[in-house]
């Protein structure tokens, strides 16, 4: 049975952070790899798609204690968890969908998105892709660290267990339920490429798990 987006998270926050970390595969070091990743430099603006509990900030502040954060995340419990552990540093919170909430252009240095962006498909992904480039500042880059795809035929596989399952359970299209649905690392480079990024690496990578630098 899938769970609409938001309950599914709300309902695991207890366990959630142990989870992360210690049942994906080398979540240890992809997550304080992608603090590394963001700017050093005092102040940085910085936005989080899908932040969750904020377990990369947990690293990121204490490289750049001084960054100014804005995470976006579904959850209301998730959210509530990561203004607590975080009260000193006062991240901006927004709860709602980061297709829908608006980003403002060239307000932030960096944007990052940890193990939240594998639900959605390549068209889906193209427009928020080139919200975020337009919300980046000159020079702004966006980490983008994630699980995918060993190959088409997976993802086309997961997409169609997602499409079957919706049918059964009669939910529409526009609703966000939790079903993993990752892209291969090729179709992931092609989108952020469509949206208008146009230097693209891959920073690291653990397994199915790479982290990608997509440069303004």
């Amino acid at each position: 049975m899938l769970e609409k987006m938001d309950e599914f998270f709300n309902k695991r926050l207890d366990g959630y952070e142990e989870h992360q970390l210690n049942e994906i595969d080398s979540a240890k070091e992809f997550y304080p790899f992608t603090a590394g990743c963001l700017p050093s430099k005092d102040n940085a603006a910085v936005l989080d798609l899908g932040c969750g509990t904020g377990l990369e900030l947990r690293y990121y502040y204490q490289l750049n204690p001084t960054a100014k954060v804005t995470g976006i995340d579904l959850s209301e419990d998730m959210l509530q968890a990561l203004k607590e552990k975080f009260a000193d540093k006062q991240p901006v919170i927004i709860r709602g969908s980061y297709f829908d909430v608006p980003f403002g252009k060239g307000c932030y240095d960096a944007a990052v998105s940890v193990e939240s962006l594998h639900h959605f498909t390549k068209a889906e992904k193209i427009p928020l892709y080139q919200k975020i480039y337009h919300a980046l500042a000159p020079e702004g880059f966006f980490i983008l660290t994630d699980y995918f795809a060993s190959s088409n035929e997976e993802e086309e596989f997961f997409r169609q267990e997602l499409l079957r399952l919706k049918k059964e359970q009669g939910i529409s299209d526009g609703e966000f339920y939790h079903y993993d649905t990752p892209l291969t690392v090729e179709h992931e480079l092609q989108a952020l490429q469509e949206a208008g990024f146009s230097q693209i690496e891959i920073l690291g990578q653990w397994g199915a798990t790479c982290t990608i630098k997509a440069q303004k």
